[in-house]
């Protein structure tokens, strides 16, 4: 008999995903377009993420450059990210935004880490939440008749196996984060 762990290892891949994803937010000693993924820009009357309204490009290491598709956009999207309060600088002209990223303190360092952990804590408490989904319905495929005691412990010893290599995943992904993060 095979139990068919499809759902556990798609949930393991999107939580890999998310943490990616996330990660990509975390601003480290570089620059990256996705710093500003989460802002949203007063346009025309509707809010529509930055990347809608503009493009956005890296100048330098240590600035973007976000020139709207409308320069009637330009006062929008700078409000847009000075109210996101990213703690950078901005120099603005008649066609662009030009967005500065300050040296990381130590201090700011240290936060960043710990957001990040604070991530990879969440992606793992998924992990932990779907394992036990697995488990139960395991357990129940067992009372039900549909598998023995021995296939019962292979297929959760087989589950663990999965999420502990999740794990390891996320982890080495962290450890990749921090090592940006501290330069």
């Amino acid at each position: 008999m095979q139990y068919d762990f499809t759902k556990l290892k798609n949930k393991i891949k999107e939580t890999e995903d998310w943490i990616k994803k996330e990660y990509t937010g975390i601003r480290t000693g570089m620059a990256s377009p996705q710093l500003l993924d989460g802002i949203v820009v007063e346009s025309y009357g509707q809010r529509m993420p930055l990347n809608q309204v503009g493009s956005v490009s890296i100048s330098d290491p240590k600035s973007l450059l976000v020139t709207p598709w409308d320069a009637s956009q330009v006062k929008a999207v700078e409000k847009a990210i000075t109210v996101a309060n990213l703690g950078v600088s901005l120099k603005t002209d008649e066609k662009s935004v030009r967005v500065f990223f300050p040296e990381l303190t130590s201090e700011r360092r240290e936060m960043l880490i710990k957001l990040a952990k604070e991530k990879l804590e969440h992606g793992k408490v998924t992990l932990r939440a779907v394992r036990d989904e697995v488990v139960k319905d395991i357990e129940a495929k067992e009372k039900e008749g549909g598998m023995g005691e021995d296939d019962k412990f292979r297929f959760k010893a087989e589950m663990q196996k999965l999420v502990d290599g999740g794990n390891a995943t996320l982890e080495g992904i962290l450890v990749k984060k921090e090592k940006e993060i501290t330069g």
